[in-house]
């Protein structure tokens, strides 16, 4: 048995959270000292522990007791649900994660481009690394830029706006033609070339940020011309889907 601090110590839970969780019939303790303080067992911990994981996939704690205190509950079922969870939610973290090296690695806010001192980038490097060095595509990224200087960067940033601007003079035709469909490539080969390997499941979530509305947008079409950031999206996903 183990008492309500050791619990928390344990878990990372607050001890206010616990007497909460007790009060509301989400996690009663095993039994009580003669002192009147919460004591819990093995039983208890093996509950909080599928609490914990619901919790971290954002259920809200009355459906996380209805799911815990259903006669139909069974143990080895909900792990396995909860596993399947955990890998989904995974796959949408390292999708957001691609989406913010696009909009911090790839130079397209490109007004802004020349504004960043070196201070700057570096202090965006370290935080990235801290929140994403264990990724593919973060190790290839900084393995290729590592030794890029700051003038560098910024030649690398005109070229990519070039192929925007390629985009603007076509955006009135059709996204699936040659054209439109050739110049998505080159977008895609630009990004694996110079940054980091960009797969058509990536290339699909850059396109919906292109579109996606805010600065991001508003640069492209700036430099493209109004729509040119929609008609880029539309070639890419017609590019992915055609590939798949």
């Amino acid at each position: 048995m183990m008492t309500i601090h050791e619990v928390s110590k344990l878990a990372g839970v607050s001890i206010r959270t616990l007497q909460y969780y007790d009060k509301i019939g989400l996690l009663h303790p095993a039994g009580y000292t003669d002192a009147g303080y919460r004591l819990y067992d093995d039983i208890d911990l093996e509950r909080l522990q599928h609490i914990l994981l619901f919790r971290e996939l954002e259920f809200p704690l009355k459906d996380i007791k209805a799911i815990l205190n259903s006669p139909d509950f069974d143990r080895s079922k909900i792990l396995e649900q909860q596993i399947e969870l955990l890998k989904l939610k995974k796959e949408h973290l390292d999708n957001l994660i691609n989406f913010a090296f696009g909009i911090k690695m790839l130079g397209v806010k490109y007004m802004d481009f020349t504004a960043f001192d070196r201070s700057k980038l570096d202090e965006y490097s370290r935080r990235a690394k801290e929140q994403w060095g264990n990724t593919a595509e973060y190790k290839e990224f900084a393995e290729r830029t590592k030794n890029r200087s700051d003038e560098e960067d910024r030649l690398l940033a005109d070229r990519f706006m070039l192929l925007f601007k390629e985009a603007g003079e076509i955006r009135h035709s059709d996204p699936a033609s040659s054209d439109a469909q050739e110049l998505v490539k080159r977008i895609q080969d630009f990004i694996t070339e110079n940054m980091y390997t960009c797969s058509n499941k990536i290339l699909r979530g850059l396109g919906k940020m292109y579109s996606g509305g805010g600065d991001f947008t508003k640069n492209i079409d700036e430099y493209g011309g109004e729509g040119t950031s929609e008609f880029i999206d539309r070639a890419i996903q017609i590019y992915c889907e055609k590939a798949e």
